[in-house]
């Protein structure tokens, strides 16, 4: 098993700063903005909020709600994580935005508490993540990425400027830059000998060095020049690695052999 060590502290204050600007942003939202659609599929922007604390509830040992509805027949349900998500959301779309709001509140209070309490022993430690066995830490890097995405996906529903904190950003985004090899060796097909390098710019600003040596790997730097080099804003890039409608490759720039290029934007997707 790939053990990956994962600083404690930065980790509980990234969580912490995340879901505290998702709660802030939530507390000023109209009624109507609540309902409204977001850039999900299915999922109202209500939804959204409320997703970001379920996956804390269960951390926090509470049972997945029952409901009536025949929540495996919607749509943008494909698999059994999706639909037990959908049975937190059916339980909070019953109970309405003020509880929505005050158990947001209460249970990212009480896991930044929980995790407080953790040692860096118990962040090393084996566990269960949505990425397969790895360690606790990975999996709370993990709850940054998911975290982090689905604020920038409730700003870009509404319209706003993407989420600004860089604590929290820059560890969603090793955990999008962890994925590159995999993305630019095996899903865009990089031919053998390919050098990719990516840069990131903005709030995150990251290059990374993707060579192509039997199988793809991450590289401090080359000996030659890249084949292709792809420069692409930080929120753009999040966009694009979350599979989001929002996503757009064109505004990436791109340096070299352009159609290596466009199929490694084409290919950033990894979660859904």
């Amino acid at each position: 098993m790939s053990r990956t060590v994962v600083p404690k502290e930065p980790a509980v204050a990234a969580l912490a700063s995340v879901w505290g600007s998702i709660e802030a942003l939530a507390g000023v939202l109209t009624a109507e903005q609540w309902d409204s659609p977001s850039i999900l599929p299915g999922w109202s922007i209500g939804d959204v909020v409320t997703h970001v604390m379920t996956t804390e509830l269960l951390l926090l040992g509470d049972p997945v709600p029952s409901t009536d509805t025949d929540v495996e027949s919607f749509a943008h349900v494909h698999n059994e994580i999706g639909a037990m998500n959908e049975r937190w959301l059916e339980h909070y779309r019953a109970r309405g935005r003020e509880a929505v709001l005050a158990d947001f509140s209460d249970a990212t209070s009480r896991r930044v508490v929980a995790l407080q309490a953790m040692s860096q022993d118990d962040f090393d430690a084996d566990s269960f993540t949505p990425a397969g066995p790895d360690t606790y830490g990975r999996f709370m890097r993990i709850r940054v990425f998911d975290s982090w995405v689905h604020e920038l996906d409730l700003r870009d529903t509404l319209g706003l400027a993407p989420p600004a904190d860089a604590a929290s950003a820059v560890l969603a985004f090793d955990e999008m830059f962890r994925a590159l090899p995999f993305l630019v060796g095996k899903k865009a097909g990089a031919p053998e000998g390919s050098r990719v390098r990516i840069v990131v710019t903005g709030l995150v600003e990251k290059t990374v060095n993707v060579a192509v040596d039997g199988r793809a790997t991450i590289v401090s730097d080359f000996d030659d020049e890249p084949n292709v080099t792809v420069t692409i804003n930080y929120a753009d890039f999040a966009r694009l690695t979350a599979g989001r409608a929002t996503a757009d490759p064109a505004v990436a720039v791109v340096s070299g052999d352009r159609a290596l290029g466009n199929a490694v934007l084409g290919n950033l997707a990894f979660a859904m």
